[in-house]
This record gives structure tokens, sequence and C-alpha cells, in this order.
């Protein structure tokens, strides 16, 4: 019986599982499809850069106008469906966790989303403009661009996304810290790896290969890291004096026993 009663149950969370995700598939499409009858304005604020320097973006496929709206439109979607999207996968942790737990994991889900949103929007507004410009200037005059909108965006895309996850660091840290898993001295240790790390990833990620723009990136990268330090600190001290009153509650217990 209690073999059966295991297999209903793995049945059920598989059943979950699939629910979470067609429920987000789901979202992501209905918003995607929102996101077409706008995506004419998305395209003009991403080209927005390209407008002040007289460029313009061609396509040299039949079908590559139609796809790269649907492409944009989707990854607008995904953004706007992200907090369906985490809170199904809230939903569905949610049942496991203690009433403790809980609270901290739907701050970890709203935190998460902020996080996600404020990265990609900090690589638009603070990187992504200036570098386009920069990059198209650095030519000089005797090379004339030649952009196609399908390039254009898919590196449009794969340049804001990883600013979105690189923002999630801080809550990452956390839930290392509260599993163990790094420590403050950790970190402390490795600040100067840390840095070296920040700095490459942010000559990788930004488009530009002057100094200004990389610092500009790795600033903000380098202060993530600082939060991250400071929550995982915050982290071992809490832990540090639940255990310090979980040990003299259970002294306690033993004098009076």
């Amino acid at each position: 019986m209690a073999k059966k009663s295991d297999e209903m149950s793995m049945i059920g969370h598989l059943e979950e599982l699939r629910r979470v995700l067609v429920v987000s598939i789901v979202g992501t499409t209905v918003f995607a499809i929102a996101a077409f009858f706008f995506v004419d304005q998305i395209l003009a604020a991403l080209t927005f850069p390209l407008k002040q320097l007289g460029q313009k973006v061609v396509f040299i496929g039949v079908t590559e106008a139609i796809l790269v709206k649907i492409k944009l439109s989707f990854f607008v979607g995904f953004l706007a469906a992200l907090p369906v999207i985490l809170w199904q996968v809230w939903s569905f942790i949610i049942p496991a966790l203690k009433k403790n737990e809980r609270v901290y994991f739907t701050l970890f889900v709203l935190i998460s989303f902020i996080s996600f949103v404020g990265g990609v929007a900090f690589g638009y507004f603070g990187v992504y403009r200036y570098g386009v410009t920069f990059l198209l200037q650095f030519a000089g005059p005797e090379l004339l661009p030649m952009l196609t909108i399908d390039k254009y965006i898919s590196f449009t895309i794969s340049f804001l996304f990883p600013f979105g996850v690189i923002f999630e660091f801080p809550l990452v840290s956390y839930f290392l810290a509260k599993l163990g898993l790094v420590t403050h001295s950790f970190f402390a240790r490795n600040r100067r790896y840390a840095i070296l790390a920040i700095v490459a990833l942010a000559a990788i990620i930004t488009p530009t290969p002057d100094i200004i723009t990389c610092l500009i990136v790795s600033g903000p990268m380098y202060l993530l890291f600082e939060i991250s330090v400071m929550i995982v600190r915050i982290v071992e001290r809490r832990t540090a004096r639940r255990k310090q009153r979980e040990e003299m509650s259970e002294m306690a217990e033993g004098r009076f026993n």
C-alpha cells in the first residue's frame, strides 16, 4: 500500500509540474500575442540609437521581418509573463515548505522578478544604447554599416538577458548561505578573484571594447557582489544566534530535568 501511495504521490507531483509548465508556456504565449500588437513601438525603442546616427536597418529575407517581430514579441512576452511563471513555481514548491519558509520564498519570488527586470532595464538604459552608438561611430566614415534586423535583435536579446540573470546573484547567495554552501570568509578570501572575474565577465557581455563602458558595467556588478557578501554575513550571524539560543534552551531544559 505504501508503494502504491508513493507512486500516486509521484504521479501527482508530475501532474503539478506539467501544469506549471503548461501555464507558464500559455502565459508567455498570451503576453507575446499582446506584445505583437506593440512590436513596432518596441522596435522603434530598440533601434533608437541607430536613428540618432541616421542609420537604417534592413532585412534580406522574405520572412525575416515577421520572424524577428515574433521573436521579439516572445522575449517581451516572457518578461511580462515572468510574474506568472514565478507564481507557478511558487505554487509548486510552497506546499512542501513550513509556514516561516513560505514567507521567505514569497519574498524571493517578488524580489527575483524585480531583480531580473531591473537588470534588463539597467542593461538597456545604462549600457546598451551607449554601446551601440560607440560601436557604430568607431567604424569611422570609410565603413558603411548594413545592419540586418535579425542579427540586430538577436544581439539585443543576447545582450540584455544576461543582465537580468546577473542581478539575481544576491538572491542566489542568500539561499546558498542558508544551505551552508557558501560563507562570508569564502567571499572575503576570494574578493580579488571575484573582481577579476567581474571585469572579465563585463568585458565579455559589453558590446564595446573601451574601458569606460566596461567599468560602467563592472561597477554595478561589483556592487551586487558586495551586497551578496553582506547578505551572507547577515545570514551567518542570524544562524549563529539561533544556534546559540537553541543550545541555551537545551541547557536550561537539561537543568530542570
